[in-house]
């Protein structure tokens, strides 16, 4: 991809990153002076970390995801509807570190008729900035999971305040695969299911935790990811497509996600 810098990948050449200006991002919109805060804390655990003592990205995704759905639960909503993630975005200034106490904050940052937009940061316990700034989008499902539908009048007296008018969209950003592109092999595991029966949104960043993680000499300091999830994966064989900064996890000939790497 034109323009972008590199960085030491351990599929044995340079990967590329895009920067903000070249791609069309998702927003991550400071706290807002009123409305619905929550707030949590995480210590990362054995698990949860690369042999470097850094937090994983997948654990990352995970400590986002549980902290999104703890709010709706504190707000006595979590019975009203099945919510799932269509994009993420996780913006990583400093890794959080094995066995250290940070601090979860999340608010509503974004309203649409049928989706919302959710702001998590993750930062010291101790306190000073963020460390990672993260922004989902969630579409709004019924509560059997079937099948999308309307926000209900108390999610939106809920969350309208924090959310200071600003509507979102869940159309598709990312452009889908196409021309040459390097194949590697993945596999997502029957453990990598959740309660929803199919791969959980934490996994699809297993592939690119292992590509850096092959390489021993290389650790990031920093990463901003965007993923945007297309079509719901079951266990089994699946291929990643790489080109430059761009990642596609693919299966069946369905593309499942898709992944920019940013600078």
């Amino acid at each position: 991809m034109e323009g972008g810098s590199g960085t030491a990948g351990p599929l044995g050449h340079t990967f590329k990153v895009v920067t903000a200006q070249q791609e069309q991002l998702t927003e991550i919109v400071p706290p807002p002076q009123h409305g619905r805060m929550y707030d949590s804390w995480v210590k990362p655990g054995l698990a949860d970390v690369a042999p470097s003592g850094r937090a994983r990205l997948d654990a990352l995704a995970r400590w986002i995801q549980d902290v999104s759905y703890a709010d709706m639960e504190d707000a006595g909503l979590a019975h009203l509807a099945v919510w799932v993630i269509r994009r993420m975005r996780i913006s990583v200034m400093q890794f959080p570190r094995f066995g250290e106490r940070y601090r979860m904050e999340t608010f509503c940052s974004g309203l649409g008729r049928m989706w919302a937009e959710r702001r998590v940061t993750i930062a010291p316990e101790s306190g000073g900035e963020g460390w990672v700034e993260a922004v989902t989008l969630w579409v709004h499902l019924d509560p059997s999971g079937e099948r999308p539908t309307a926000l209900l009048p108390e999610e939106i007296d809920t969350f309208s305040e924090a959310a200071s008018g600003r509507r979102v969209t869940a159309r598709l950003r990312h452009p889908r695969p196409h021309g040459e592109v390097e194949e590697r092999h993945w596999r997502f595991r029957h453990i990598d299911c959740d309660l929803a029966g199919h791969v959980n949104n934490s996994a699809y960043f297993q592939p690119l935790e292992e590509e850096l993680l092959s390489d021993g000499s290389h650790e990031p300091e920093r990463l901003d990811v965007e993923i945007e999830f297309r079509s719901p994966a079951q266990p089994g064989e699946m291929l990643v497509l790489c080109d430059g900064a761009r990642r596609w996890i693919v299966g069946d000939g369905d593309t499942h996600a898709s992944i920019v790497i940013l600078a």
